[in-house]
Formats: structure tokens, sequence, C-alpha cells
């Protein structure tokens, strides 16, 4: 897990550590240093601390005037110990929501696991996010960990999607592909 880093082809149109209204502004990262892990496997210095143990991300793109913000995650996304969805939302979704984003792509094919728990943070940010024509999109999840996910019903207010080639495109397009087919789906 070490090898796997966030994407990083990006950097030139955005970097979170130097975004002021990102979550993550000011953070500091060794290339060298590997102190995090998920359970005995350290991940690569890269990937943001948001107060999980075992999830991790990376926030690739945040656009305040298209208002979307692209995530990157890594690790056990696990709801029943960890409450990873309710530190995500307060600690993490909520920053941007306050600033305006109301679309959310998470990228999820380095999450491993998943573990459900309640669905409230689930039904509070799907509430929340629709009442402002938002939506979150869970990107290319694991055919394992999209079973677990559906088993829990949560793909009622995350949708999942499958899309191989993401990185092929540059983060606009990106996400106006993705906001193109949640709007038709949404009217």
């Amino acid at each position: 897990m070490h090898d796997i880093e966030p994407f990083y082809n990006w950097r030139h149109i955005y970097v979170s550590e130097e975004d002021v209204r990102s979550p993550f502004h000011g953070r500091a990262y060794s290339e060298f240093e590997f102190s995090q892990t998920v359970y005995n496997y350290y991940i690569h210095p890269q990937w943001d601390e948001f107060g999980s143990r075992t999830l991790y991300l990376k926030v690739l793109m945040a656009d305040y005037e298209e208002r979307y913000a692209i995530i990157e995650m890594i690790g056990e996304w696990n709801d029943a110990i960890e409450g990873d969805m309710m530190t995500l939302k307060r600690d993490v979704l909520e920053k941007f929501m306050y600033e305006g984003i109301n679309k959310f792509i998470l990228i999820a094919e380095n999450v491993l696991n998943f573990h459900s728990g309640q669905a409230d943070y689930y039904e509070e940010l799907y509430e929340e996010i629709t009442d402002e024509n938002g939506w979150v999109v869970c990107l290319n999840m694991p055919e394992q960990t999209q079973y677990d996910f559906r088993k829990a019903k949560l793909n009622r207010y995350i949708e999942l999607q499958e899309l191989d080639n993401w990185r092929v495109y540059k983060p606009f397009h990106l996400f106006k592909k993705i906001d193109e087919e949640q709007m038709s789906r949404l009217d």
C-alpha cells in the first residue's frame, strides 16, 4: 500500500494544502517518512489524515465557482467502528459545503473494505446537498466493497458509478461528464 500515491497529474491546477478554503490548508508532507498506516500497512505520506484510523483521502480538486470537489480515498471505510462517514462529513465535506461546494466525486478504487453502521449521516448529507441541487458520486469502488455498500442500501444516498479512464480527463471535464449524468438522472 505504501506505493499507492494520490493522483498527482492535476497538481498544476489545484493543491489542497495551498488552498486557504481547504480543511488541509498548510499541511506539510514528507516524501521519505512513512508514518500513517491502515492496520499494519504503511501508506504513502501524501495521503491526508482526517480523523479516521483506517481511511485516508486526498482532495484532488476543489472548484468554488463550479461548486464541486474531487476526493480520492484509500483504506477501509468503517462506519461500524470508526464512524468514518460521520467524520468525513463533519470534518471534510461540511467545510467545503460551507464554501458553497455541493457536488462531490469520491474516487474509491483504493477503498478495500466497507463496514456499514447507521445510515443517519448518509441521509443527512443527501438531504443537505439535494436541497442545493447537489449530489455525491462514488467512483470505481471495488466490486466487493460495492456489494457491502449496496447491501446497506447506502447507494440511495451516494450514487455508485464506474469510469475506468477517469485519469485521462481534466478535472472540469470529469466533473461535467458526471454532472450531466446526475442531472439527467435527477430530472
